[in-house]
């Protein structure tokens, strides 16, 4: 049984938008959530366990962006997400270097 049209986007820039946003910003999230952690704490076992975890947490902000009204609007939760995360690896790197 199709979709009832009533319930999907109708304007292809949000399509565009949701769509990117799923596959691209939910990748850049879930690895810069990794790379964080992996800054922080020890890195061999994060970069293992990021190879399962990470393809979960992918989906999951791919659901998200999916669920989200606006595309664009989620497209600025994953950029500030990243650079949160982006900060957080710079500041273990700085801080802790010897993490590993």
């Amino acid at each position: 049984m199709p979709a009832n049209p009533k319930y999907l986007t109708q304007s292809k820039w949000q399509r565009f938008a949701k769509i990117t946003a799923a596959i691209l910003g939910g990748y850049f999230v879930s690895v810069t959530f990794h790379l964080a952690l992996a800054s922080w704490f020890n890195r061999a076992n994060i970069l293992i366990t990021m190879a399962f975890s990470g393809f979960i947490l992918w989906v999951a902000l791919m659901v998200v962006a999916f669920l989200a009204k606006n595309g664009w609007k989620i497209w600025m939760v994953y950029i500030t997400l990243s650079l949160i995360f982006s900060l957080l690896i710079y500041v273990g790197q700085t801080y802790n270097p010897t993490a590993q």
